[in-house]
C-alpha cells in the first residue's frame, strides 16, 4: 500500500488541489501503458484543477475527490478551518509560505464560549493553507493516518483504472468545503458521453450499524437521498458478486453525490466506500479487508452496470 502512503503525504486541502492533480497526472502517464486500456485524459482551464479519464464506451462514472480538510492562516497566527477538521490542543500542522516550511502546533483559545485556533510558531503569512502532519501507520489489519478520506477513494479509482475497459473516472475538487466542481463535470459527462449514472469513491464512518472488517459500505442515504431504485439495483448486483459489503442508512454527512444530485443533469448515483474511525482527525483508521472489498465491488460494478 505504498501508493496510499504517498497520496496521504501530498498537500491538497480544498482550494489547493493542484499538487494532488499533478501527482495523479504523473502517476497516470507513468502507468497507463500497463493498463488494460489507455484512457483519454481530459484536463485544462475548463476543468480547473479537476482531471477526467475516459475509457472505451463509458456507461458509468466514478467520482473521487482529491481535496482534504485543513486550515487557512488568518491574521496574527489565528487559523480557520477548511471543512470540518477535528482539533485538539497541540495538534501538529504543516505547510509552506514564502518564508519557508511550517511545522507548528495548534493552541486553542476560548472567549465568551467561542473557540479560536492559533499557531505557536513563527508568524504565518495570511492566506497560507495548512494540513495535519501525517503519521502513517500500518499493521496486519489496519492502516491509520490523516487524510485516508479521501486518499483511499483516489487510490481506489487509480486501481480500478488498471483493468477498466469502459467508464469515466473524475478526480474532483472542494468536496470537503461545500463542493463546486461536480456540476461542470456532470455537464461534460452527460452532454459529451450520455453517461447518467455514477459511483462515489469516498470514505464513510464507523457507526453503531457499520463495523470494521465487514466490507465496504453501500450507502442508501445520508443527508441526501439518491434514487432508491438505483440503490436497490446496486445492492442486488453486490449480492450476486458475493463480495462482502455493509448497508449504511444515516441522516447526516454528504459527498460529491450531493452535488451531483443538485446539478441540472439526471444522474443516478451511489456512495460506496470503506468505513473509517476517528473521522477528520490525524488518526483516521480503516480495516484492510474493507479496502479490498471496496476495490473489488468497484471492479465488479463497472462491468455490470
Amino acid at each position: 500500500m505504498k501508493l496510499i502512503k504517498e497520496l496521504c503525504e501530498i498537500h491538497s486541502p480544498s482550494g489547493d488541489e493542484y499538487q494532488m492533480k499533478d501527482f495523479i497526472l504523473k502517476y497516470i502517464n507513468k502507468e497507463k501503458n500497463k493498463w488494460l486500456k489507455v484512457p483519454k485524459i481530459i484536463q485544462g482551464d475548463e476543468m480547473q484543477d479537476c482531471l477526467m479519464l475516459v475509457f472505451g464506451k463509458p456507461r458509468t462514472a466514478i467520482f473521487a475527490h482529491m481535496d482534504s480538510i485543513g486550515f487557512t492562516a488568518k491574521y496574527n497566527n489565528e487559523i480557520i478551518k477548511i471543512g470540518s477538521p477535528v482539533v485538539e490542543e497541540g495538534t501538529q500542522v504543516v505547510g509552506k509560505d514564502k518564508n519557508g516550511k511550517i511545522n507548528s502546533k495548534i493552541t486553542i483559545r476560548e472567549k465568551n464560549g467561542v473557540k479560536s485556533y492559533h499557531l505557536v510558531d513563527r508568524e504565518i503569512i495570511p492566506g497560507t493553507s495548512l494540513t495535519f502532519k501525517v503519521n502513517y501507520r500500518e499493521n496486519k489489519d489496519f492502516i491509520q493516518s490523516s487524510y485516508l478520506d479521501n486518499r483511499l477513494g483516489v487510490w481506489n479509482a487509480l486501481k480500478v483504472a488498471e483493468t477498466l475497459e469502459n467508464g469515466i473516472i473524475c478526480f474532483t475538487c472542494w468536496e470537503e468545503h461545500n463542493g463546486g466542481s461536480v456540476g461542470y463535470l456532470a455537464k461534460n459527462i452527460y452532454e459529451n458521453y450520455s453517461v447518467k449514472q455514477a459511483l462515489i469513491s469516498d470514505i464513510t464512518w464507523i457507526t453503531n450499524g457499520v463495523k470494521h472488517g465487514k466490507g465496504a459500505v453501500i450507502s442508501m442515504r445520508d443527508s441526501a437521498i439518491p434514487r432508491q431504485s438505483f440503490i436497490r439495483k446496486i445492492i442486488k448486483l453486490a449480492e450476486q458478486s458475493k463480495i462482502p459489503f455493509q448497508i449504511e442508512v444515516e441522516n447526516s454527512g454528504g459527498s460529491d453525490g450531493n452535488s451531483l444530485q443538485s446539478s441540472s443533469y439526471p444522474f443516478d448515483w451511489c456512495f460506496i466506500g470503506a468505513p473509517e474511525d476517528f473521522v477528520h482527525s490525524p488518526n483516521e483508521k480503516v480495516h484492510k479487508e474493507d479496502i479490498i472489498s471496496m476495490l473489488e465491488l468497484y471492479k465488479y460494478l463497472m462491468v455490470k452496470l
